[in-house]
C-alpha cells in the first residue's frame, strides 16, 4: 500500500518498485550493448578505463542509496524520482536503464580523458578541469530531463535555478572518482579501490533492501 503522504510523482513509482511485470524486452538488447562494450575494453586490455568506469558507475548507486534512504526517512519523496514508465525500477531513482546508461557513462568518460593526468588546463590540474566540466554537461542534460518529465524533482532545494548541488553531488564525484581510479599506479590499487566500492554497495542493497525494508 502507498504511504497517503507520498508526493504525486513518488506515490506511482513505489507502486512498481521492483516489479517483474513490468518487464520489456528491449533491456536485453541494451544490455548486451553493455558487455560488448566493456569486452572490447577487455580485448583491448584497457584495464584502466574498464576500473575506472566501473567506479564511475558504483559512484551512481551510492547516490542512489542515499537517495532511497531520504524517500524512506522524509516519507515524502527522494531528491530526484526515476519515471514510473520503465521495465524495472530499482530504485525511487533509478531505473534499469538509467544504471545501463551509467554503465556506459563510465566507459565514455575514462576513454576522454587526456592522457597525462598531470598536465594543467589555465593553471588548473586537468582531472579537475574534465571532471567539472563533465559534471556541468551533465546537469544540463538533467536540467532538460526534468523539464521533460522524465526526472521528478520534489525537493526546493534540488531545482534547476540552483543547481549547485547536482552539480557537487550529482555528478562531480562520479568524475572525480572514476579518474582517480583510473590514474593509480598500481592495478591492484584500483582493484582494491572497485572491490571496496562494489563490497559497500552491495552491503548497504542487502541491509536497506530485504532485512530492513527501507528501501
Amino acid at each position: 500500500m502507498v504511504d497517503a503522504t507520498l508526493a504525486p510523482s513518488a506515490a506511482p513509482a513505489q507502486q512498481i518498485l521492483r516489479d517483474s511485470s513490468q518487464f520489456q524486452w528491449y533491456v536485453i538488447p541494451l544490455m548486451v550493448v553493455v558487455i560488448y562494450l566493456y569486452s572490447e575494453q577487455w580485448h583491448a586490455r584497457r584495464w584502466s578505463v574498464i576500473l575506472g568506469g566501473l567506479a564511475f558507475w558504483l559512484m551512481d548507486w551510492v547516490n542512489e542509496i542515499w537517495n532511497g534512504l531520504v524517500l524512506h526517512f522524509s516519507g515524502y519523496a527522494p531528491v530526484w524520482g526515476a519515471p514510473s514508465d520503465t521495465a524495472f525500477l530499482i530504485l525511487a531513482g533509478l531505473n534499469i536503464e538509467i544504471s545501463l546508461m551509467f554503465a556506459v557513462l563510465g566507459l565514455a568518460a575514462m576513454l576522454t580523458l587526456p592522457r597525462d593526468p598531470k598536465a594543467k588546463i589555465l593553471g588548473v590540474n586537468n582531472r579537475v578541469v574534465w571532471a567539472a566540466t563533465n559534471a556541468a554537461l551533465s546537469v544540463l542534460v538533467e536540467i532538460y530531463l526534468n523539464h521533460i518529465g522524465a526526472l521528478v524533482w520534489e525537493w526546493p532545494f534540488w531545482n534547476a535555478s540552483s543547481p549547485w548541488l547536482i552539480f557537487l553531488l550529482g555528478y562531480l564525484p562520479f568524475y572525480l572518482v572514476g579518474a582517480w581510479v583510473h590514474d593509480m599506479p598500481s592495478r591492484r590499487r584500483q582493484v582494491v579501490a572497485v572491490s571496496g566500492l562494489g563490497t559497500f554497495v552491495a552491503a548497504s542493497l542487502i541491509l536497506f533492501v530485504p532485512v530492513l525494508g527501507w528501501l
